[in-house]
């Protein structure tokens, strides 16, 4: 059994670009936006992840059950509710509410998907950032830097995340986590993982790394069994995939324009 990670206020290599220039972007040690921040959606707190673009628009990733109605249970994005395309979210460091553009779980019950895999796992939603809000923005992991592509990992290689859940209480040196993939789901769509200190409602949403520094993930569900205390990361290229294919076929993830460093969490 799984359960969400929602805290409340009470080709691959053709998927990711490198950024046109790093002029584009803020510096990573300024930009008040980046993959770590907080996102709250109707109150539900959740942890960006990567930055994406389509070509004319900028968004930053966040978990689809973020904006979902429903119970931490209701983990099946082809049954479970959310609020609707066009939704404020606020987003930490932003001068402007971001807005849901996109929701796998609404792409997924109005396409009438019903593959397993896919209805558990597909978990991606995209904030679209307000203009004002682009040129204060880098998509760099923090402290580890990154990505650099997207990619996919197998049992017992590294990955490298970053929560920032507010039951921390704003202590930055717990966010950064390093751990292993324990179990890869049989088509592909989720890792099961461990890592040093497991995410915590308030994490959901939040990316990560595979050992070479692509982006693998997004965290998704805390698992009560068959491995307790075990993290589920969708696949973000699948994810990706799916997006491109309803409605978002230029979607791609920033590269982030720091080094990928790896090494430990502290």
């Amino acid at each position: 059994m799984s359960r969400r990670l929602l805290a409340t206020a009470a080709t691959v290599a053709a998927m990711a670009i490198a950024p046109s220039a790093a002029s584009a972007w803020a510096p990573a040690s300024t930009a008040p936006v980046h993959p770590g921040v907080q996102t709250f959606t109707a109150g539900a707190q959740c942890t960006a992840n990567f930055v994406f673009t389509n070509g004319s628009d900028t968004y930053l990733g966040q978990a689809a059950h973020c904006s979902g109605t429903g119970s931490s249970t209701d983990t099946n994005g082809c049954t479970s509710a959310s609020l609707p395309i066009g939704t404020d979210v606020d987003v930490t460091g932003a001068r402007v509410e971001g807005k849901l553009a996109y929701n796998s779980w609404l792409s997924m019950q109005s396409s009438g998907t019903t593959d397993g895999e896919t209805c558990q796992y597909n978990d991606l939603a995209l904030i679209k950032l307000d203009p004002s809000d682009v040129a204060n923005t880098n998509p760099s992991i923090p402290k580890w830097g990154g990505p650099t592509g997207v990619g996919t990992a197998a049992a017992l290689d590294d990955v490298y995340s970053y929560g920032n859940s507010e039951l921390r209480q704003g202590i930055t040196q717990l966010s950064p986590k390093r751990g292993k993939v324990v179990q890869v789901s049989a088509g592909g769509w989720s890792y099961s993982l461990y890592t040093l200190t497991p995410g915590i409602p308030g994490d959901s949403g939040s990316a990560f790394l595979n050992g070479d520094g692509r982006a693998l993930g997004i965290l998704s569900t805390v698992a009560i069994a068959p491995l307790p205390l075990s993290n589920g990361v969708g696949d973000i290229g699948r994810e990706i995939a799916y997006a491109r294919a309803h409605g978002f076929p230029d979607l791609t993830l920033v590269n982030g324009t720091e080094a990928f460093r790896g090494g430990l969490p502290f």
